[in-house]
């Protein structure tokens, strides 16, 4: 059984080990491969029969070109950049990794919130430069600080990763609310209230972002919906960076509508230097690394490993194409 695994290093720079997956057939890991140029793909792949990909693209072409393919498997949760309807057609399973971050990126989406906040990176930046031993005063801060206790926090998401972030927001005295097409008796156990969608944007002082891509949120964060909001909102968004028309974003965070903003998504990634976000005010950005910590790697690791045994038995688990 051969094994090619398209783009493997944020899953693995070297931290962690492909040896789960090398047990089980002929395995090539490539660290790095082309998002746009087919050929390459094409010829990476081969005569494998299971495909492992994070974010390289597999096509009704690539599938076409590479007729040994028996299993593909996403390192991730998302499957959106495989054609999952033709893989069906043609009898390939495509399975994904469904649940390996939810502490991880709530945690990071309450660091984002955090850091506007508090600006600690910031802060400690100005220490080291010298500017406390130079002060007249015993302490000083340079950017607003914000008690978050007794303010709204809304979800636009409660799923499983929403619900960890509201245990969080309500440990730190928050008010949840939340829109979701499902309501989950652990978001209600936690007091979360459930609420339209416009009365979720009226409502946040701090909205979160906490929902999978869908065509009704596509471009969801736009100038028409940031005018429902509070004026002085923080928006955080650690989900997909396709929800926010940034250039709308931009212009209401440098009007001060929007108080701060805190990303680690973006829509096209890396960004791209033309991004309007890069020059607004009061914008935080990181590199799409809410997922990252080892001990989510890991995770998608051994989740990798189960879906391969689990299509070499016969028996395939986390299917999206069924």
């Amino acid at each position: 059984m051969k094994i090619v695994v398209l783009d493997g290093y944020t899953e693995n720079p070297g931290d962690l080990s492909w040896d789960g997956l090398a047990a089980l057939g002929d395995l090539t890991v490539y660290d790095r491969t082309s998002l746009t140029d087919e050929e390459e793909i094409i010829a990476r792949i081969g005569d494998a029969e299971m495909v492992y990909s994070n974010k390289t693209p597999i096509s009704r072409r690539v599938m076409d070109a590479c007729p040994n393919i028996r299993f593909i498997s996403l390192l991730a949760t998302g499957y959106n950049v495989v054609d999952v309807a033709y893989a069906r057609e043609k009898g390939i399973p495509v399975t994904n990794v469904p649940v390996y971050g939810t502490r991880s990126v709530s945690q990071f989406a309450i660091a984002l919130l955090l850091e506007v906040c508090h600006h600690i990176g910031a802060h400690s930046d100005s220490v080291h430069a010298g500017e406390w031993a130079n002060n007249q005063d015993w302490c000083y801060w340079n950017y607003p600080l914000i008690e978050l206790a007794g303010m709204t926090y809304g979800l636009l998401g409660c799923g499983n990763i929403g619900i960890h972030t509201a245990a969080i927001a309500s440990a730190l005295g928050m008010h949840v609310i939340a829109f979701d097409g499902r309501q989950r008796e652990e978001a209600k156990a936690l007091g979360v209230e459930y609420v339209q969608l416009d009365e979720l944007f009226a409502r946040s002082d701090v909205l979160g972002l906490q929902m999978p891509l869908f065509p009704f949120n596509t471009g969801i964060i736009n100038r028409e919906n940031i005018a429902k909001m509070k004026d002085g909102v923080i928006i955080i968004n650690n989900s997909r960076g396709q929800m926010v028309v940034e250039q709308d974003l931009a212009d209401a965070l440098n009007s001060g509508k929007v108080a701060a903003a805190a990303l680690d998504v973006v829509s096209t990634e890396p960004i791209r230097p033309d991004n309007p976000l890069l020059k607004a005010k009061n914008c935080i950005i990181t590199p799409h690394i809410s997922w990252a910590a080892k001990g989510s790697r890991q995770r998608i690791m051994d989740c990798a490993v189960d879906n391969a045994k689990a299509f070499l038995a016969g028996k395939p688990i986390n299917v999206v194409n069924p």
